[in-house]
Order: structure tokens, then sequence, then C-alpha cells
């Protein structure tokens, strides 16, 4: 199961519905004033059972859809479980009353409808702000982190540019030196290409001077 909650929600829904079967199928051994009063607490754990399942169903909702339809599944039979103690208890608390008792019964039974039912709106209404507050605070973790991380990415990216800065500068610096050692090259060509025709044009002369002077002398 994939929600820690869930299965706290599930552990207290069983525990509910184990106390509510024996109050239910025990109804029938009161009468009077009793019956009412074991009416009551019995209606008051199918209403805390029925919370307990929204809570439930909220929480399935929003779990992945892997785990979804199996904690969906096993909420309908808990639910068919509590509609079921629900139907026996309505049964049981039609019966055994006088007129007198029932309209006292029914009486007070509205009241404590009505207020029952007006604190389950605020459990709800609670219950959806926790929710609303837990997402928001998730969001706002979530945005933190990816600010961290854009961050330090920036960051990482700066270290890249700086290295790479340095090392244009130093490649920059490798070209000029490399150009000037060229330069340097090319004049040195230059000299020595100079120095052989100067060094050509001697050995010509020398070698016109001793032809003439062989043959024309």
């Amino acid at each position: 199961m994939s929600s820690e909650k869930f299965e706290n929600l599930e552990d207290d829904l069983s525990s509910c519905i184990d106390k509510l079967r024996p109050q239910v199928e025990s109804l029938s051994l009161y009468i009077g004033e009793q019956k009412r009063n074991a009416v009551r607490q019995a209606e008051k754990k199918v209403e805390e059972a029925n919370f307990i399942i929204q809570e439930m169903e909220t929480e399935a909702k929003s779990a992945p859809i892997q785990y979804r339809t199996q904690m969906l599944g096993r909420l309908r039979q808990y639910r068919r479980n509590v509609d079921q103690l629900n139907k026996d208890l309505k049964r049981q608390s039609e019966s055994g009353f006088s007129q007198a008792d029932n309209y006292g019964f029914d009486r007070d039974d509205r009241m404590e409808a009505s207020q029952r039912g007006r604190l389950m709106q605020g459990h709800q209404s609670l219950a959806r702000t926790n929710e609303s507050m837990a997402r928001s605070h998730q969001v706002a973790a979530e945005t933190d982190q990816v600010g961290v991380e854009i961050l330090g990415e920036l960051g990482r990216q700066r270290e890249v540019l700086t290295r790479t800065k340095d090392r244009l500068h130093d490649t920059d610096s490798n070209l000029s030196k490399s150009r000037k050692i060229l330069n340097t090259m090319a004049m040195r060509v230059m000299t020595n290409k100079m120095i052989l025709i100067v060094i050509i044009i001697l050995e010509l002369g020398i070698l016109g001077g001793v032809v003439y002077w062989k043959f024309f002398s």
C-alpha cells in the first residue's frame, strides 16, 4: 500500500466496525431509555465510520494509479459493511418503542443528528483546509527545491564558462607566441635565401672570371 495515512484510517475503520457490530446486534436486548441511548451510541459509530470512509476515499483518489484501484475496491467493501450495519440499526431502532417513546426519540434524534451533521461538516471543512495547506506546502517545497537546483546548475555553468574563458585566454596567448615564432622563422628563411642568392651570384661571377681568363686571355 502506498499511503500510510490510508492504512491508519483503515485500522481506525476496522476498529470502529468491530465495535459497531455488537452494538447493533445487542439492541434487541434493550428497551425504553436504555435502547434509545444504545441507538444513539450506535448512530455515532455509524457517522464516525462514514467520516473515516470519506477521508479514505479522498486519500485513495490522490494515490498513484497502480494503488488506486486496489484501495477503492477495499473501500467499497467497507462501505457495504457500514451500510448493512446502518440498515440493521434502523430496523432495530424502529422496533421496541411505544408511540410516546418514538416521539421523544425522534425529536432528540433530530436534534442530535442536526448537531452531528454540523460537526461533521466542520470536520470535513477542516480536513479540506488541511489538505489544501498540505498541498500548498508541498508545492512551495518543490518550488524551493527547483530553485536550489537551478542555482546550483547556474553556478556549475558559471564555473564552466570561467574555465572556458581562461582556456581561450591561454589559447590566444599561445597563438600570439606562435605568430611571433613563425614571423621570426620567416625572417630567418628570407635572410638565408638572400645569403644563398648572394653566394650563388658570387660563385657565378667567380666561375665567369675563371672561364674568361682561361679561354679569352
